[in-house]
C-alpha cells in the first residue's frame, strides 16, 4: 500500500476511534524546539518539575524512543463539558479531571487502534504516548498542523478550541506529512490579562510554571507559596482560566466519550462536603480519576490553603 493510502486509512481509522484531529510529521531532531526547552529550563520556568530535565535527547530525538523511525502521528481528543459543579462556592476542579484518567482510556483506544493498524497495513514498529513519556506533544502537535500554540502556551484548534487531550504514535510507517498552521491568536491577550498569577508572559507564548496554579495544585509537592494568596480563584485541582476566557473556545462541543463522564457526586458536593472530605471519601470518590495523582494529603492541603486563604 502507498503512503497516501495508508495515511488515508489511518485518518479515517483514527476517526472511528474518536480522535477529533490527526496530524502526521516527519520524525526528526527538533533543533528549533531543543534550544526553546533549553532556555524554558534555564530560567527555571519549570519549578520543582525536575523530570522535565530528564532525557533530554529523548525529548528532542524521536529516532531515540522508536528506532528507525518516519512519521510521528498527532491525534487530538475532546474532553469539553458543559457540566460544572453546582455549588459555586466548592472549590472547583479543572474539566479535563471530571472523568476517568485520560491516560488509560486513551491508551485503550490507541493500542486497539493501533493493532487494527497492523492487520491492514502489515507489521511495523511503533510506539504510543498519552503524556506519559518524554515526548514533546504540543510541539509535534503543532508541527504537523492539529493546532497553532496559542499565547497561553496551550494548543489551539481552529474547529475545536483547546479542549482536547493529545496523544502520539510514532513509527516507522512511511507516511504524508501534513504542515503547520496559521497562528490565529492575533492582537487578543484575555488569556494573558485573565491569568490571577501572571503566570504567562506579557507577550505570550511563555509561561512560567512555577506560577500556574495547575502546577500549584498538582506539581508541587511542598506547601503552597504565600505568593499564591488572594490568587488561587477557588481552584483546589488545576485551572481552567486561561481557557475559559479564549475565543476559540466558543467552537468548543460536548465531547461524546462516556469515560470522561463525571460522578454525580462529585459535581453535587458542597463547599462544606469539600472541606470536610475524609480519605476514605476520597479514594472511593476519585479511583481510577486524574485527581488521584495529588493524593488526599495533596488535596487536603490545597483545600486548607483556600481555606485559609478566605479567612
Amino acid at each position: 500500500m502507498d503512503k497516501s493510502t495508508s495515511t488515508i486509512l489511518l485518518k479515517k481509522l483514527a476517526a472511528n476511534y474518536g480522535f477529533a484531529n490527526i496530524g502526521i510529521a516527519k520524525a526528526e531532531f527538533m533543533e528549533e524546539e531543543a534550544h526553546r526547552l533549553t532556555d524554558w529550563l534555564a530560567q527555571g520556568n519549570h519549578g520543582q518539575m525536575a523530570y522535565m530535565e530528564n532525557h533530554f535527547d529523548l525529548r528532542v530525538d524521536p529516532t531515540k524512543l522508536v528506532p528507525g523511525a518516519k512519521s510521528v502521528i498527532s491525534l487530538s481528543f475532546n474532553y469539553h463539558t458543559t457540566l460544572n459543579q453546582q455549588d459555586p462556592e466548592a472549590p472547583k476542579i479543572a474539566s479535563y479531571a471530571y472523568g476517568r484518567d485520560y491516560h488509560k482510556v486513551l491508551k485503550k483506544k490507541l493500542k486497539q487502534m493501533l493493532a487494527e493498524l497492523q492487520e491492514k497495513l502489515g507489521n511495523f514498529n511503533a510506539r504510543i504516548f498519552v503524556d506519559s513519556a518524554p515526548v514533546l506533544e504540543r510541539d509535534w502537535a503543532k508541527r504537523s498542523g492539529v493546532g497553532w500554540v496559542g499565547k497561553h502556551t496551550l494548543l489551539l484548534s481552529p474547529k475545536h478550541g483547546s479542549y482536547f487531550f493529545l496523544a502520539e504514535i510514532i513509527c516507522d510507517l512511511d507516511l504524508s506529512y501534513d504542515h503547520p498552521i496559521k497562528d490565529h491568536c492575533g492582537t487578543c491577550t484575555r488569556c494573558i490579562d485573565a491569568c490571577p498569577t501572571d503566570a504567562i508572559s506579557p507577550e505570550g507564548y511563555v509561561l512560567d510554571g512555577s506560577k500556574c496554579i495547575s502546577y500549584a495544585t498538582i506539581e508541587l509537592k511542598n506547601q503552597i507559596p504565600d505568593e499564591f494568596q488572594g490568587k488561587m480563584d477557588n481552584w483546589m485541582f488545576g485551572c481552567d482560566i486561561c481557557q475559559q476566557v479564549c475565543p476559540w473556545n466558543r467552537f468548543a462541543k460536548q465531547h461524546q466519550e462516556p469515560d470522561f463522564e463525571p460522578r454525580d457526586q462529585t459535581m453535587e458536593m458542597s463547599k462544606k462536603d469539600w472541606e470536610e472530605i475524609t480519605e476514605e471519601v476520597f479514594f472511593d470518590l476519585f479511583n481510577g480519576t486524574p485527581i488521584m495523582r495529588t493524593k488526599y494529603e495533596g488535596l487536603r492541603r490545597n483545600i486548607d490553603f483556600l481555606k485559609k486563604e478566605k479567612g
